[in-house]
């Protein structure tokens, strides 16, 4: 008798960075994250196929000089993961005036500075629908809580039959996603974030050693 077929089936991961990181990591230990270990571990029923990330480089900030540097530092660390590709949307930075909380205050507006990011979520639906309607895996995983993907994951789901999944970052649920019937439901959780981190010191393949930024320790 031939021997069964123990072959795992395949999930394409689709992390929505931003939302990832306001939902889960910003106020935490846990940003120097391996999103391999943290997919197998959440996933430990599929083989984890590729893993799309979709992120906008960020800018200086008077607070803060040093942001573009520790992000690039994580993705130089994130990128040299096989599974792991990385797509850039972009920030759009303008000042606008809006008007304060307190209607009693003078004056009613103040001038400040707005940071919108833009072109993230349309590549993840993209990349998520092309990737179904061309069956690169057996299911299809969304890391993400963004009502606006509500959409593309029902196409997946409903219009090409295919298996999706939904990774939560926040604490609560959209239910905008839930109504797109996923195959399957997963919330990270501290225990899994902190399972998941590299080690401080990485060498990436070209031989170069990256440390993890000292804030982030």
């Amino acid at each position: 008798m031939p021997a069964p077929d123990l072959k795992r089936p395949v999930a394409n991961i689709y992390v929505d960075g931003y939302n990832l990181y306001y939902g889960a990591l910003r106020n935490s230990p846990f940003k120097w994250l391996d999103l391999r270990t943290l997919s197998q571990l959440l996933l430990p029923d599929f083989e984890i196929g590729t893993i799309s990330y979709f992120t906008a480089r960020v800018k200086e900030r008077p607070d803060d000089l040093q942001a573009p540097v520790r992000q690039q530092t994580y993705l130089s660390v994130l990128s040299s993961i096989p599974p792991v590709e990385i797509h850039f949307g972009h920030f759009l930075q303008s000042t606008v005036r809006m008007r304060v909380a307190d209607p009693l205050a003078k004056p009613r507006t103040v001038e400040v500075l707005k940071t919108e990011e833009k072109g993230s979520d349309v590549n993840l639906a993209t990349h998520l629908m092309l990737d179904a309607f061309q069956e690169k895996a057996d299911i299809f995983v969304v890391l993400s809580n963004d009502s606006d993907l509500t959409e593309p994951l029902k196409i997946v789901r409903e219009t090409l039959g295919k298996m999706t999944g939904i990774i939560n970052p926040h604490r609560r649920q959209s239910r905008a996603l839930l109504s797109c019937n996923p195959t399957i439901v997963r919330q990270i959780r501290d225990g899994a974030l902190g399972a998941s981190q590299f080690p401080d010191r990485v060498v990436l393949p070209n031989g170069r050693a990256v440390q993890k930024p000292a804030e982030w320790s």
